[in-house]
């Protein structure tokens, strides 16, 4: 593939090529000198429209580990500001000699958009509600690293994903790989088309923890939301957050993820976040070799 635009244009083997080539780059990052010259003749820039720190940091981290040249670019210093196109802004970039684009952007299809019209590789670092591929890989790299394989384990994906774009990245990965996926939140939170994913659905959180092997929780975007869909935080946090002592409750041991940042306090209780069934400092981990394990395919 030249692009990685989402997870649902892939195929599992790709996938699982990804992973393969993470599990090496992750003992790359594990030795003292942790650079290598895979990407040394390459120029990356990071285009982000819209705010972040995790997966700009990995991304950069990422491509600085695979010895390439890295430009970053936020839009809030930008020409955008003055009313540049997004088509216009990355010809620019491009005609700089950049040889491939990491791209947020606010607008579903934006990367899909660029790939039509530009020759660079393009990576979609998150479009709108759309999708989030690299997370995606990542989780699915966490729970195969932790559970040793994925196909028949139970993954619960818990919080707001009516304005995730990590929901249908994992649904789509999961189910390529051969887990159960379940979906669980608020009703008001859920998608009307959830059902046409082929996921299960619940509203009760505790049966959720009682399903799964793995349940991945999902911040509450309260940027995104245009409307009330819950009464308050509190509440939600009554209903729907998980902490330790449930956890501890069930007859089983689960692996409890979350893409970052965490509210902690709402989806998560501290206690929860820092258990032993956490594995949240992994992924952050892991996200940086799967990062490194695209660039470096992609450029071949």
């Amino acid at each position: 593939m030249k692009h990685l635009l989402g997870i649902k244009n892939i195929s599992k083997q790709e996938i699982l090529q990804i992973i393969e080539t993470a599990k090496n780059f992750k003992e790359v990052l594990q030795r003292p000198i942790k650079k290598v010259p895979s990407l040394r003749e390459v120029t990356i820039a990071n285009v982000f429209f819209e705010n972040s720190t995790r997966t700009r940091l990995s991304f950069e981290l990422a491509e600085k580990r695979l010895s390439a040249d890295v430009i970053n670019f936020t839009a809030s210093s930008s020409s955008v500001k003055k009313g540049e196109t997004l088509l216009d802004t990355v010809q620019n970039i491009l005609a700089m000699k950049v040889d491939m684009i990491v791209m947020r952007h606010a607008s579903v299809g934006a990367p899909h958009f660029l790939a039509k019209h530009i020759n660079a590789n393009i990576i979609n670092a998150g479009d709108g509600t759309h999708e989030h591929p690299t997370q995606a890989l990542l989780d699915c790299f966490s729970i195969q690293e932790k559970l040793g394989e994925i196909e028949g384990k139970k993954v619960a994906i818990i919080g707001d994903i009516l304005h995730s774009r990590v929901a249908l990245s994992d649904i789509f990965a999961l189910q390529k790989l051969g887990a159960e996926v379940m979906i669980c939140g608020p009703i008001t939170l859920l998608p009307r088309y959830a059902s046409a994913l082929g996921v299960k659905i619940e509203t009760d959180v505790m049966k959720a923890l009682q399903w799964c092997d793995v349940a991945n929780v999902l911040r509450i975007q309260l940027e995104r939301q245009q409307i009330k869909y819950f009464p308050s935080l509190r509440e939600y946090s009554l209903y729907f957050g998980i902490n330790k002592k449930m956890l501890d409750s069930l007859d089983k041991e689960i692996v409890l993820m979350h893409p970052g940042p965490i509210n902690r306090g709402v989806e998560l209780s501290s206690d929860a976040a820092d258990s032993h069934h956490s594995v949240i400092l992994d992924q952050v981990e892991n996200g940086v070799a799967v990062r490194m394990a695209i660039l470096y395919l992609l450029a071949q």
